[in-house]
């Protein structure tokens, strides 16, 4: 098991506190860090109480900016969110740093040795699902 810190940043400049992420493997490709980081945030989105502000990567298309996140109306589809968020990166609206090196390629394997810093860089706002 390999514990890894999610961040979020913007470009211009904002950065939350980040959470930790666990996956068993060693070596996963970008796609699916990407798809088990928006199934684990939705996941526990969806278990929260009505009315919980969405802090994801992606703001699901029926929800309105509230401060620190996103108010949705229902449940959030983790497979909408996930297909928002890998159209995002192929348009350029975010950018993905495994501790200092960007990773260009969705398929790409990437090297997730014990405490890395995954950084998500949005570079627009992202709306999706």
């Amino acid at each position: 098991m390999v514990s890894v810190k999610v961040v979020d940043e913007t470009s211009s400049g904002g950065r939350d506190d980040g959470w930790m992420f666990e996956v068993t493997e060693e070596r996963l490709p970008l796609r699916e860090i990407i798809r088990r980081r928006i199934f684990q945030e939705v996941a526990e989105h969806n278990a929260a109480a009505a009315g919980a502000v969405f802090r994801g990567l992606v703001r699901p298309a029926d929800a309105e900016v509230v401060r620190g996140g996103f108010r949705t109306t229902g449940r959030v589809d983790p497979e909408r969110q996930c297909e928002a968020a890998l159209q995002a990166f192929g348009r350029n609206g975010f950018v993905v740093l495994v501790g200092d090196r960007q990773i260009e390629e969705l398929d790409e394997v990437v090297a997730l040795p014990l405490g890395v810093e995954i950084t998500f860089l949005k570079l627009v706002a992202l709306v999706g699902g």
